[in-house]
């Protein structure tokens, strides 16, 4: 068996063994393999894909490449259930349905990463809150994890070292765009993170990698077949993100939101949204008997605050001060607010997620590149969603940020992210649909 023997296999469009697969993901991580040939295997698989089959194995080859957590270890008996979204602008979901979901007796230990581009990142946010630690070893989080039932943190260990290698060469080969390298990324890292259940939030739209209904249901399936092939039971929604999920986009801006929202306020949309994907988690867990009670359990949660003190007890043995519940004010502010006004009456027809994703990673919210430094402070308040009506002079969004130059460049850059006509227009979906 060879590496050259396996990339002209897979060129000629026959599927892989699982002994071809792990040996060419044991020997690229080994350095026994070099980039370039990773680099025409990718681009084999990019043109040629992969049966579900190969696509599984291919994923446990990547799991098996590093450190794995083992859940049921932890609470024997119990199924632990992870949740994983695609990525979207102002989606700070994590950190209310995970509270919602314990508060139900469901045990969540989540690990999540950090933001690239438009799209933020739930440890970035949990920096943004004073003292929080998402850095925990392996043993804290297995403590916590089975003392409490709930942990939110950053990778443990040397998860899927094969992935981090396979994606930096995907990225600078033109090969990120294959259905079944993303679908094996993505669940090689929820697999290795002990997930026996896992609910994927998969984006739709503008401010998504998944532009089209078409290719998010092509990914979702993927995923959730993965999830067959390894026995784990997998539920994917498809969920609207043409514009942003919420009001606020910026790290600690979209913390103020998760606190209004277990609090019993907040806006609607992300009430709705963060409901639904506990539903599914309630259900996969057996809490539930079907998603319409698992919502109203979940609902129960905000209604009766109990979520929001699992979020309390989330950040005290973190290390986080607790006090910012009550004054988010102890939370990073920007010294500028600039309003944008609507200059003409109607109805609002787009908020454009994807260019109030791009002008946050300008104003310093996100990072173009992985060294970036974030602001954890700026960013934005949108004030409007389509089919909202609005008069002149009303505030569409609010720019929050600490350079009165960037307030000029996000003005600009966003003179278009708003429109408005005349006539009546149609709210927008919240989810597009189920694949399970």
């Amino acid at each position: 068996m060879n590496a050259l023997d396996i990339i002209i296999k897979k060129r000629d469009g026959l599927a892989l063994t699982r002994a071809e697969l792990y040996y060419f993901v044991n020997q690229y991580v080994a350095g026994e393999i070099p980039d370039y040939q990773a680099a025409a295997f990718a681009m084999a698989v990019y043109f040629q894909g992969m049966n579900d089959v190969e696509t599984a194995d291919l994923t446990l080859a990547i799991v098996e490449s590093g450190d794995q957590v083992d859940i049921s270890a932890i609470r024997p008996g119990e199924i632990v259930v992870d949740k994983h979204s695609t990525g979207g602008v102002g989606d700070k979901t994590t950190l209310i349905v995970l509270p919602m979901v314990a508060a139900c007796g469901l045990p969540v230990g989540k690990m999540s990463g950090r933001g690239l581009g438009f799209s933020g990142g739930t440890l970035d946010k949990l920096d943004s809150i004073p003292g929080f630690d998402t850095q925990l070893s392996s043993e804290r989080f297995a403590a916590q994890l089975r003392e409490h039932g709930i942990v939110l943190v950053g990778a443990t260990g040397d998860l899927t070292p094969a992935d981090r290698k396979l994606y930096a060469l995907r990225d600078v080969t033109g090969t990120v765009p294959s259905m079944p390298l993303i679908s094996s990324s993505i669940m090689s890292k929820k697999l290795a993170g002990g997930a026996q259940a896992i609910v994927l939030d998969v984006k739709v739209g503008k401010g998504s990698f998944m532009k089209t209904v078409e290719d998010a249901s092509e990914l979702a399936q993927r995923m959730v077949n993965i999830g067959k092939e390894t026995n784990r039971q997998t539920v994917a929604v498809l969920s609207s993100m043409d514009q942003p999920l919420g009001n606020m986009i910026g790290n600690a801006l979209e913390v103020r939101e998760v606190i209004d929202v277990l609090k019993g306020g907040g806006p609607a949309d992300l009430i709705e949204h963060s409901v639904t994907i506990a539903g599914h988690m309630l259900v996969l867990g057996g809490i539930a008997d079907d998603l319409e009670a698992g919502k109203r359990m979940a609902q129960t949660t905000l209604t009766q605050g109990y979520a929001l003190k699992k979020f309390q007890l989330l950040l005290s043995l973190q290390g986080a001060n607790t006090a910012v519940i009550d004054d988010p004010s102890l939370l990073p502010t920007a010294s500028l607010r600039q309003p944008i006004y609507a200059a003409t009456k109607g109805t609002v027809a787009k908020v454009d997620a994807l260019q109030f994703g791009e002008a946050a990673v300008k104003l310093g919210a996100g990072r173009a590149k992985k060294s970036d430094t974030i602001d954890y402070a700026v960013g934005f308040e949108v004030l409007v969603q389509v089919g909202d009506t609005v008069n002149v002079g009303d505030p569409l969004y609010i720019i929050h940020a600490n350079d009165a130059a960037k307030i000029a460049q996000a003005t600009m850059q966003l003179q278009e992210s708003v429109e408005i006509v005349t006539g009546a227009v149609e709210s927008l979906p919240q989810f597009l649909g189920v694949v399970s």
